[in-house]
């Protein structure tokens, strides 16, 4: 694997991540949050902490484009980039959104828009990768 062929993929989806989170948890959900203090930052002390999210967020998604990478079957970067990224997004929502309903003081509604939200996010971010990841030669499983 060509690890450096997995930056870019990386890169571009933590910026269209980052516009992502601002429009739908920042502005669209910040409503949301702010109804339960005792579990989330307020929005002015949370900005303190977006360097060191960023950051965690690439690491991730660098990880997120190598497994794109390894079930990568040489069809088209959208489809591709679709399934995967609705995958994650059913993943995000069920060990995430739904174990933090079990165990976090938070309010139903608001569990299913973050559900509803990472789904959509992770589908976004699959498409992007798969946009703009390309491997270095075909895969042997496009063949078949």
């Amino acid at each position: 694997m060509n690890y450096g062929r997995l930056v870019l993929p990386a890169v571009a989806a933590t910026v269209v991540d980052a516009i992502y989170g601002f429009l739908v948890y920042g502005l669209l959900l910040a409503g949301d949050f702010a109804m339960f203090p005792g579990v989330y930052r307020p929005a002015d002390v949370g900005m303190a902490y977006l360097p060191l999210m960023f950051a965690f967020l690439f690491v991730a998604l660098l990880v997120v484009a190598m497994i794109f990478a390894k079930g990568y079957e040489g069809g088209s970067g959208v489809a591709e980039g679709v399934r995967f990224g609705a995958l994650l997004g059913i993943f995000v929502a069920m060990a995430f959104s739904g174990v933090n309903y079990a165990t976090l003081n938070i309010g139903r509604m608001h569990s299913l828009r973050m559900a509803i939200a990472g789904f959509v996010e992770w589908t976004l971010i699959g498409v992007v990768i798969g946009v703009v990841y390309k491997p270095a030669v075909p895969s042997a499983r496009a063949n078949r």
